[in-house]
């Protein structure tokens, strides 16, 4: 399989979260930045490895097989991004193009003993649940910051959107996985929060609020 044939994989593997039917030409390629018209010979390729079921006006979906080989690649990526912050000392920011490269190398002697040796993590840098040997992810409890109220306690947990801009703002505001933090205010007219981490108050925006993950601890005045 082509490194290109795995990232469609991937990438209608992701897109699938949030379809209500079939992925869409237009959304894979917005996704992958692309044209339609590649995308459309791609899917062509793949129904006929019989690695989604594709039809026309109607989208792409992920047959058994196909659905395997996306979480391998889901697997292969998130163990590299772990390996790379944990023993390597890439910052969060850093590794996810890294593991984009990564992940395409296919021994599975290899990724099962990263995975021994990194203790058989269940979430990546990101939040993201890692797929074990069996392909089983982890489930996490997990809801938008940008979902949540004033007065409000939570966890962060994760981040929807792992591009290295992203992260560097949030490297800046000091907000990382595990960070406990209470909702302050929350504006009605643009969604932005001020958020009270520690002894600080930090203000996010609407956009940022809706990129980051959360685990609500209480929903009542910690004050």
């Amino acid at each position: 399989m082509t490194f290109a044939e795995e990232n469609y994989l991937k990438t209608i593997f992701y897109l699938e979260q949030e379809a209500t039917e079939g992925v869409s030409t237009s959304a894979i390629a917005d996704y992958l930045d692309t044209r339609a018209a590649s995308v459309s010979d791609m899917l062509q390729k793949l129904a006929k490895k019989e690695l989604i079921e594709y039809k026309k006006y109607y989208g792409a979906i992920l047959t058994h097989n196909g659905r395997n080989h996306a979480i391998l690649v889901i697997r292969r990526h998130r163990l590299w991004e772990t390996f790379l912050v944990e023993k390597l000392h890439f910052g969060w920011e850093e590794v996810h193009e890294v593991a984009e490269q990564l992940e395409h190398i296919k021994s599975e002697k290899l990724i099962n003993a990263m995975d021994k040796m990194l203790g058989y993590p269940k979430i990546d840098p990101h939040g993201d649940p890692i797929p074990d040997a069996n392909g089983n992810f982890t489930k996490i409890e997990k809801r938008l910051l940008a979902d949540c109220e004033e007065k409000w306690t939570g966890t962060i947990v994760g981040v929807k959107d792992t591009s290295s801009d992203f992260l560097k703002i949030l490297d800046r505001k000091q907000i990382n996985l595990g960070t406990v933090f209470y909702i302050l205010n929350k504006e009605k007219y643009d969604g932005s929060i001020r958020l009270k981490i520690e002894d600080e108050s930090i203000a996010l925006s609407q956009k940022m609020a809706s990129n980051i993950y959360i685990k609500v601890i209480s929903m009542q005045n910690s004050e």
